[in-house]
C-alpha cells in the first residue's frame, strides 16, 4: 500500500513482479512463495499464488478487503493468497527470531531485523532452510483439509501460554526448534490442563490428543528433513506390509513412526548420524510415539484417559518433576542447521 507521502514509484517494483515469473512454469511454482506479515507482535505467513500490478478492485473486487474501498488505499502492486498461517502469536521476541531466518537481497542479504533495513517495502528476501508451511499432506492432517487461516482463528489466546511455556519450561533453542504447529498443541494440550485440572469432572483427555499431535507433526517433519538427501534405497521401510519411501509424500501415524524409526536398521542408523540429538530421536522416541498412539487411541474416540495417566504424560512431556521429552524433540534437527 503506497504511503500518502511517497510521490515516487517503488523502486524496485519490476523486481517483485519479476518473481511472478516462478509460480507460473510449465510444471507448476519452482518453489513455495511466502509473503510474510507482521506488526512486531505477531508474524503471519501467505502462500503466494500471483503477484500483478493489475488493480484487482477491479479485475477481482469479491475477493479484496473492503477497507481497501472504504479507505481509496493505492497499492503497488496485489498478492493474491491460497492461504495464511499465524507462526507466532503475541510475542515480539519470537517475531525477531524468526525474521532472522530471513535475508533482505536489497540490504547486503543480511538478516531481516524490526530495528533496521525496513525500507523499500515490501522486502525481497530468501531463507536457507527451505521451509514449507503449506504442504497438502501436513495441512490434511492437522486441519482436516480446511484453511490454515480457519484453522488458526479458531485457536486464539495462546500467545501468553507461549511465552509462559518457553521462558519458563522449554527454553528458547527447543521451543524455537519445534514447528509452528506442534507449538500450537503444546500449548493448547497445557493450556486446556491448567484450566481444568482442578474440575474433577471435567475429561482431560484432549491434552492427551494435542500432545500426540504436537509429536506427529514434529516427528514427520525431522524425519523428512533427515531423510531428505539420503539415497532411496537408505529411506525405504515396511509398514503395513507394504515397502515404501518413508520420506515421500504421505505423512505417518504415531504407531508408524514408532516402527520406522525404531524397526529398520538402515533409517535408524541413518537418523543416528544425520541429527543433532540423534540417539534421543532414534532410541528414546520410539516407545513415547507408541504410547501417546495407545492413549490418543481411545482419547480421540469419546473414551477418557484418567486424570492419573493425563497428569504423569503432562509432568513427561513438559519436565515437571523429571527430564522434558518436547526439550529433547525440540533439539533434533539435521546437523547442518547447528
Amino acid at each position: 500500500m503506497r504511503s500518502s507521502n511517497r510521490q515516487q514509484a517503488l523502486p524496485h517494483l519490476d523486481a517483485i513482479l519479476a518473481l511472478d515469473a516462478q509460480l507460473r512454469g510449465d510444471n507448476g511454482p519452482s518453489c513455495e512463495m511466502h509473503l510474510y506479515l507482521t506488526d512486531y507482535q505477531s508474524l503471519y505467513v501467505a502462500h503466494v499464488g500471483e503477484i500483478t500490478s493489475d488493480n484487482m478492485l477491479d479485475d477481482e473486487p469479491d475477493m479484496v478487503p473492503d477497507f481497501y474501498r472504504t479507505r481509496n488505499l493505492n497499492c503497488d502492486c496485489w498478492f493474491p493468497l491460497w492461504d495464511i498461517r499465524r507462526v507466532v502469536s503475541a510475542n515480539m521476541l519470537d517475531v525477531i527470531e524468526e525474521l532472522k531466518k530471513l535475508r533482505n537481497t536489497r540490504y547486503h542479504d543480511r538478516p531481516v531485523s524490526i530495528y533496521g533495513g525496513m525500507v523499500e517495502l515490501p522486502l525481497i528476501v530468501t531463507r536457507s532452510d527451505d521451509a514449507r508451511y503449506f504442504d497438502a499432506d501436513i495441512r490434511r492432517q492437522v486441519t482436516g483439509d480446511r484453511f490454515w487461516v480457519e484453522f488458526d482463528a479458531e485457536r486464539v489466546g495462546s500467545g501468553v501460554i507461549e511465552r509462559e511455556l518457553r521462558d519458563n519450561l522449554i527454553g528458547d533453542a527447543a521451543w524455537r526448534g519445534l514447528d509452528p504447529v506442534a507449538r500450537g498443541f503444546v500449548a493448547t494440550a497445557e493450556r486446556i490442563f491448567r484450566d481444568y485440572r482442578t474440575e474433577l469432572g471435567f475429561d482431560l483427555s484432549a491434552v492427551v490428543v494435542n500432545f500426540a499431535k504436537a509429536f506427529e507433526v514434529q516427528t514427520n517433519l525431522i524425519l523428512r528433513q533427515a531423510l531428505a538427501n539420503v539415497p532411496t534405497q537408505q529411506r525405504l521401510a515396511n509398514v503395513d506390509g507394504e515397502t515404501v519411501d518413508v520420506a515421500a509424500g504421505r505423512l505417518w501415524s504415531l504407531g508408524q513412526l514408532s516402527l520406522i524409526i525404531n524397526g529398520e536398521h538402515t533409517i535408524n542408523t541413518v537418523l543416528r548420524r544425520t541429527l543433532r540429538n540423534g540417539d534421543w530421536f532414534a532410541t528414546s522416541l520410539p516407545p513415547i510415539l507408541r504410547e501417546l498412539a495407545e492413549l490418543r487411541n481411545p482419547a480421540a474416540h469419546s473414551g477418557r484417559v484418567s486424570r492419573e495417566v493425563v497428569t504423569r504424560l503432562r509432568n513427561q512431556m513438559l519436565g515437571v518433576g523429571t527430564s522434558s521429552a518436547i526439550v529433547e524433540l525440540g533439539m533434533v534437527r539435521p546437523t547442518a542447521s547447528r
